[in-house]
């Protein structure tokens, strides 16, 4: 079989040996598990293994994680097995990722080699990763033909969608590590700052960065500002997690809402959207559509990040804490 962009990942050099998971490499890469299957998996091998799993849960988890690839199922469940000790949790996923995206493998290296050889495909999957834009699913277009044969691109409901969570989060990582080379722009905050007793102060996180980007960016043109203000958050955010977390950024749920950035800071997850200013009544549903994000992760607290290119707007950055029904947001504004 031809490479195709990773299909390399599955040949013999990344067989998983004398491991439980091993079967997920044999799979040719145009087939996939689907969750049932995976339940059927660790259905298995709970039964051997007795760990307490919640394998419903866990099974769609990975499923969200890998879109059923089968590199990445074997992948990921061999590290939760074998180097995180049978830590068969939500938080066991996460560092399980985490792990996955500090190694170096065919899949990743190909990943950014297709990115690196084609500005066209580079410049589309950051117009949908970096700068929020929805695509619809021509697939007569060679650029979003060629993502599908890459296996990087689904059709959700007639829009394009990066498969899983995993390509989401390596191509996320490059275009930021291209972002933190380029930026001479100095970020003065450490980590240090930010984080007390191994928690993480997304608070402090936010309205730090209002002071950076106050500072180091107002002057920059809105159309500038409104093209990489996401990668500019990113490039900030990224050194203070690096280590200890890890973001991503969901692409796509069943109603086709996005929610921009979670991150994952040990066991503790923050839900952040982020938004253009497009005036009072907008924003106010801003508050509804994080909070239809909150419910659907069971979570009661979230976070709104909002670029306001007004040139009247008041130089001095605005927050406050909003109480929305059961749930609390961080409004801040830049």
């Amino acid at each position: 079989m031809a490479n195709d962009g990773f299909l390399d990942c599955n040949t013999a050099g990344e067989r998983l040996y004398n491991s439980p998971w091993n079967i997920a490499a044999d799979f040719e890469i145009d087939m996939s598990f689907s969750p049932s299957e995976i339940v059927s998996m660790l259905d298995d091998y709970e039964t051997e293994h007795k760990t307490g799993m919640a394998i419903q849960q866990i099974a769609d988890e990975i499923y969200n994680y890998t879109g059923g690839y089968p590199y990445l199922v074997s992948r990921i469940c061999k590290h939760m097995d074998e180097k995180l000790e049978k830590t068969w949790t939500q938080y066991g996923l996460q560092q399980a990722a985490q792990i996955m995206l500090q190694e170096k493998s065919t899949l990743s290296d190909d990943i950014i080699k297709n990115l690196e050889n084609s500005l066209e495909l580079y410049d589309f999957i950051y117009s949908i990763l970096i700068e929020g834009d929805a695509k619809r699913y021509v697939i007569h277009d060679p650029i979003i033909d060629a993502g599908v044969r890459y296996g990087y691109f689904s059709n959700i409901e007639g829009r394009i969608a990066v498969s899983n969570r995993i390509f989401e989060m390596i191509m996320t990582a490059y275009f930021v590590s291209k972002g933190l080379r380029s930026n001479k722009r100095v970020n003065g905050v450490l980590q240090r700052d930010i984080v007390h007793d191994g928690r993480f102060n997304m608070e402090l996180c936010l309205s730090k960065f209002a002071e950076h980007y106050t500072e180091i960016f107002s002057n920059d043109s809105v159309e500038f500002l409104e093209k990489h203000g996401r990668l500019i958050f990113l490039t900030y955010l990224a050194p203070l997690i690096n280590g200890e977390g890890f973001y991503h950024i969901e692409s796509q749920f069943t109603d086709l809402r996005r929610m921009d950035l979670v991150v994952d800071y040990g066991r503790d997850q923050f839900i952040i959207e982020l938004k253009l200013w497009k005036g009072e009544s907008e924003h106010s549903k801003s508050y509804e559509q994080l909070c239809g994000y909150l419910e659907h992760k069971n979570a009661s607290t979230g976070y709104l990040l909002t670029f306001d290119f007004r040139k009247n707007k008041s130089k001095t950055p605005q927050s406050k804490w909003v109480d929305v029904g059961d749930k609390r947001i961080f409004d801040i504004m830049v």
